[in-house]
């Protein structure tokens, strides 16, 4: 039985973000290559969106690094909070985070990415006895198949989305163009 316990241990630390409890980039990775040929089977959407707080650099600076860590377990709850079952939350990398979420179209994830968007800019944080700042997030969203046909080519799209995101103020969801 303790054998078992950790294997399951050990299976569930490769696959998920010990700070945010998010999967890493690695499951993403894996599991959208599956998600992929599934949808091409049935005919179906993935949505995806690609999310990073706002000036999270600047916020860790000012408050510390374990108030970025605070913030980056409280998105990831709003993140867990807004998926279903099906749905894939991983940590991307830093501050930036991706959802894949399989039978979505694209006016639905982009309802999604603006209710998460609207979740996180009401947030009102206090670590250790200190308000922290209102946070934003920037978000890029692409969908399976419009924009790419690989995981790579709609992660690019949804991150190339998310950039101009940045680019036209912050605290917007953009959707990506088709190329």
């Amino acid at each position: 039985m303790a054998n078992l316990n950790l294997r399951e241990t050990l299976q569930n630390q490769s696959i998920r973000d010990p700070l945010t409890g998010l999967f890493n980039r690695r499951y993403l990775e894996e599991s959208f290559n599956q998600e992929i040929l599934r949808a091409q089977r049935q005919q179906h959407p993935i949505g995806v969106i690609m999310l990073d707080i706002d000036h999270f650099k600047q916020f860790n600076d000012t408050f510390g690094h374990d108030a970025g860590d605070y913030v980056l377990r409280v998105v990831a709850e709003v993140l867990k909070n807004s998926v279903r079952g099906s749905d894939i939350a991983c940590r991307y990398g830093g501050e930036e985070m991706t959802l894949i979420m399989p039978e979505l179209s694209l006016p639905a994830i982009c309802d999604r990415a603006e209710a998460i968007r609207t979740a996180i800019s009401q947030l009102h944080l206090n670590h250790n006895g200190q308000n922290l700042n209102t946070l934003t997030a920037s978000i890029g969203v692409a969908c399976f198949p419009q924009h790419g046909t690989t995981p790579m080519a709609v992660i690019k799209a949804a991150d190339g989305a998310l950039y101009r995101a940045k680019a036209n103020g912050r605290n917007c969801a953009i959707v990506a163009t088709l190329s």
